[in-house]
Protein backbone atom coordinates (compact mmCIF):
# COMPACT_ATOMS: atom_id res chain seq x y z
CA UNK A 1 0.00 0.00 0.00
CA UNK A 2 2.85 2.22 0.32
CA UNK A 3 2.62 5.23 -2.07
CA UNK A 4 4.44 5.42 -5.38
CA UNK A 5 6.10 8.60 -4.22
CA UNK A 6 7.11 6.84 -0.32
CA UNK A 7 8.77 4.21 -3.24
CA UNK A 8 10.21 6.69 -5.07
CA UNK A 9 11.99 8.27 -2.31
CA UNK A 10 13.02 5.25 -0.68
CA UNK A 11 14.70 4.13 -4.12
CA UNK A 12 16.53 7.75 -4.12
CA UNK A 13 18.29 6.92 -1.08
CA UNK A 14 18.82 2.88 -1.10
CA UNK A 15 19.85 2.78 -4.87
CA UNK A 16 23.48 3.87 -4.70
CA UNK A 17 23.99 1.68 -1.88
CA UNK A 18 22.83 -1.35 -3.80
CA UNK A 19 25.21 -0.12 -6.31
CA UNK A 20 28.15 0.34 -3.87
CA UNK A 21 27.75 -3.26 -2.37
CA UNK A 22 27.54 -4.89 -6.04
CA UNK A 23 30.83 -3.41 -6.54
CA UNK A 24 32.08 -4.92 -3.31
CA UNK A 25 31.15 -8.00 -5.10
CA UNK A 26 27.96 -9.07 -3.13
CA UNK A 27 24.84 -10.28 -4.90
CA UNK A 28 21.27 -9.84 -4.74
CA UNK A 29 20.36 -13.40 -3.49
CA UNK A 30 23.01 -13.09 -0.80
CA UNK A 31 22.04 -10.01 0.50
CA UNK A 32 18.50 -11.52 0.28
CA UNK A 33 19.65 -14.52 2.81
CA UNK A 34 21.75 -12.33 4.75
CA UNK A 35 18.91 -10.01 5.69
CA UNK A 36 16.62 -13.34 6.35
CA UNK A 37 18.74 -15.17 9.02
CA UNK A 38 19.37 -11.89 10.40
CA UNK A 39 15.92 -10.78 11.11
CA UNK A 40 14.79 -14.59 12.43
CA UNK A 41 18.11 -14.95 14.32
CA UNK A 42 16.57 -11.59 15.92
CA UNK A 43 13.59 -12.34 16.77
CA UNK A 44 13.75 -15.55 17.90
CA UNK A 45 16.60 -14.80 20.28
CA UNK A 46 15.47 -11.32 21.48
CA UNK A 47 11.59 -11.20 21.32
CA UNK A 48 10.94 -14.27 23.65
CA UNK A 49 13.41 -13.20 26.36
CA UNK A 50 11.62 -10.10 26.68
CA UNK A 51 14.02 -7.95 25.01
CA UNK A 52 11.62 -6.53 23.12
CA UNK A 53 13.91 -2.88 21.85
CA UNK A 54 16.94 -5.28 20.81
CA UNK A 55 14.19 -7.08 18.91
CA UNK A 56 12.67 -4.56 17.42
CA UNK A 57 15.75 -2.41 16.25
CA UNK A 58 17.99 -5.37 14.83
CA UNK A 59 15.03 -7.36 13.81
CA UNK A 60 14.14 -3.50 12.15
CA UNK A 61 17.60 -3.09 10.31
CA UNK A 62 17.77 -6.91 9.08
CA UNK A 63 14.55 -6.05 7.61
CA UNK A 64 15.74 -2.79 5.79
CA UNK A 65 18.47 -5.05 3.89
CA UNK A 66 15.24 -6.86 1.86
CA UNK A 67 14.91 -3.10 0.14
CA UNK A 68 18.94 -3.47 -0.97
CA UNK A 69 18.55 -6.81 -2.44
CA UNK A 70 15.93 -4.94 -4.73
CA UNK A 71 18.38 -2.03 -5.48
CA UNK A 72 21.58 -4.65 -6.48
CA UNK A 73 19.09 -6.20 -8.55
CA UNK A 74 19.00 -3.26 -10.39
CA UNK A 75 22.12 -2.02 -10.29
CA UNK A 76 23.73 -5.59 -11.83
CA UNK A 77 21.30 -5.50 -14.11
CA UNK A 78 21.02 -9.58 -12.85
CA UNK A 79 17.32 -9.68 -11.61
CA UNK A 80 16.12 -13.09 -12.28
CA UNK A 81 13.23 -15.62 -11.50
CA UNK A 82 15.02 -17.37 -8.90
CA UNK A 83 15.90 -14.59 -7.56
CA UNK A 84 12.31 -13.13 -6.72
CA UNK A 85 11.29 -16.67 -5.58
CA UNK A 86 14.17 -16.89 -3.13
CA UNK A 87 13.17 -13.13 -1.99
CA UNK A 88 9.29 -14.25 -1.79
CA UNK A 89 10.13 -17.52 0.07
CA UNK A 90 12.31 -15.14 2.47
CA UNK A 91 10.11 -12.61 3.17
CA UNK A 92 7.35 -15.27 4.28
CA UNK A 93 9.80 -16.82 6.59
CA UNK A 94 10.64 -13.42 8.22
CA UNK A 95 6.70 -12.93 8.57
CA UNK A 96 6.70 -16.61 10.30
CA UNK A 97 9.67 -15.86 12.61
CA UNK A 98 8.53 -11.81 14.05
CA UNK A 99 4.83 -13.28 14.40
CA UNK A 100 5.49 -16.56 16.61
CA UNK A 101 8.22 -14.62 18.17
CA UNK A 102 5.72 -12.01 19.14
CA UNK A 103 3.31 -14.80 19.43
CA UNK A 104 5.74 -16.60 22.07
CA UNK A 105 6.33 -13.04 23.93
CA UNK A 106 2.68 -13.23 24.83
CA UNK A 107 2.48 -16.71 25.79
CA UNK A 108 5.74 -17.20 27.70
CA UNK A 109 6.22 -13.53 29.16
CA UNK A 110 2.95 -11.45 29.12
CA UNK A 111 0.68 -14.74 30.11
CA UNK A 112 -1.57 -13.08 27.48
CA UNK A 113 -3.17 -16.50 25.27
CA UNK A 114 -5.73 -14.07 23.86
CA UNK A 115 -3.09 -11.69 21.96
CA UNK A 116 -1.05 -15.01 21.65
CA UNK A 117 -4.00 -16.33 19.44
CA UNK A 118 -4.13 -12.99 17.68
CA UNK A 119 -0.28 -13.17 16.35
CA UNK A 120 -1.20 -16.40 15.04
CA UNK A 121 -3.85 -15.26 13.55
CA UNK A 122 -2.16 -12.82 11.94
CA UNK A 123 0.94 -14.83 10.59
CA UNK A 124 -1.76 -17.47 9.14
CA UNK A 125 -3.37 -13.85 7.61
CA UNK A 126 0.35 -12.99 6.27
CA UNK A 127 0.89 -16.17 4.38
CA UNK A 128 -2.67 -16.48 2.85
CA UNK A 129 -2.76 -12.81 1.42
CA UNK A 130 1.28 -13.54 -0.23
CA UNK A 131 -0.55 -16.73 -1.72
CA UNK A 132 -3.80 -15.15 -2.81
CA UNK A 133 -1.59 -13.17 -4.95
CA UNK A 134 0.74 -15.56 -6.42
CA UNK A 135 -1.99 -18.19 -7.27
CA UNK A 136 -3.72 -15.67 -9.47
CA UNK A 137 -0.50 -14.80 -11.48
CA UNK A 138 -0.33 -18.35 -11.84
CA UNK A 139 -3.71 -18.38 -13.03
CA UNK A 140 -2.77 -15.36 -15.42
CA UNK A 141 -5.25 -13.30 -12.96
CA UNK A 142 -4.31 -10.07 -10.92
CA UNK A 143 -4.93 -9.84 -7.02
CA UNK A 144 -2.20 -6.80 -6.32
CA UNK A 145 -2.40 -4.37 -3.49
CA UNK A 146 -5.15 -4.12 -0.46
CA UNK A 147 -5.13 -2.10 2.58
CA UNK A 148 -2.07 -3.39 3.91
CA UNK A 149 1.16 -5.34 2.36
CA UNK A 150 3.77 -6.74 4.35
CA UNK A 151 6.24 -3.45 4.69
CA UNK A 152 2.85 -1.91 6.55
CA UNK A 153 2.15 -4.96 8.67
CA UNK A 154 6.04 -5.03 10.06
CA UNK A 155 6.04 -1.23 10.78
CA UNK A 156 3.06 -1.24 12.69
CA UNK A 157 4.24 -5.00 14.62
CA UNK A 158 7.35 -3.27 15.43
CA UNK A 159 6.16 -0.18 16.25
CA UNK A 160 4.41 -2.24 18.84
CA UNK A 161 6.88 -4.03 20.09
CA UNK A 162 9.02 -0.97 20.28
CA UNK A 163 6.16 0.93 22.25
CA UNK A 164 6.05 -2.15 24.54
CA UNK A 165 10.08 -2.01 24.88
CA UNK A 166 9.99 1.05 26.20
CA UNK A 167 7.04 0.46 28.65
CA UNK A 168 4.08 1.94 26.72
CA UNK A 169 0.88 -0.45 28.37
CA UNK A 170 -1.43 -2.54 25.84
CA UNK A 171 1.18 -1.77 22.84
CA UNK A 172 1.69 -5.00 21.79
CA UNK A 173 -2.14 -6.20 21.96
CA UNK A 174 -3.38 -2.92 20.61
CA UNK A 175 -0.83 -3.52 17.80
CA UNK A 176 -2.02 -7.30 16.92
CA UNK A 177 -5.40 -6.27 17.26
CA UNK A 178 -5.22 -3.48 14.57
CA UNK A 179 -3.22 -5.56 12.25
CA UNK A 180 -6.12 -8.39 12.79
CA UNK A 181 -8.60 -6.28 11.39
CA UNK A 182 -6.40 -4.58 8.70
CA UNK A 183 -5.04 -8.28 7.49
CA UNK A 184 -8.46 -9.91 7.10
CA UNK A 185 -10.03 -6.79 5.13
CA UNK A 186 -7.15 -7.20 2.96
CA UNK A 187 -7.70 -10.96 2.38
CA UNK A 188 -11.08 -9.69 1.12
CA UNK A 189 -9.79 -7.31 -1.21
CA UNK A 190 -7.58 -9.50 -2.66
CA UNK A 191 -10.25 -12.23 -2.95
CA UNK A 192 -12.46 -10.01 -4.70
CA UNK A 193 -9.76 -8.03 -6.94
CA UNK A 194 -9.11 -11.85 -7.96
CA UNK A 195 -12.69 -12.65 -9.00
CA UNK A 196 -12.80 -9.65 -10.88
CA UNK A 197 -9.95 -10.21 -12.74
CA UNK A 198 -11.36 -13.38 -12.87
CA UNK A 199 -14.51 -12.20 -14.66
CA UNK A 200 -12.56 -9.69 -17.20
CA UNK A 201 -10.57 -12.46 -19.01
CA UNK A 202 -13.78 -14.82 -18.92
CA UNK A 203 -15.91 -14.48 -22.08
Amino acid sequence: MLNVFARASISRVVDPIGAALVRAGLTPNAMTLIGTVGAIVCALAFFPNDLLLWGTFTVWGFAMLDMLDGAMARASGRSTPFGAVLDSTCDRLTDGAVFAAIAWWCFTVAEDTVSAGVALFVLVLAQVISYIKARAEASGLSADGGLIERAERLIIALVGTGLAGFGVPYAIPVSLWLLAVLSLWTLIQRVRSARTSAREVTP
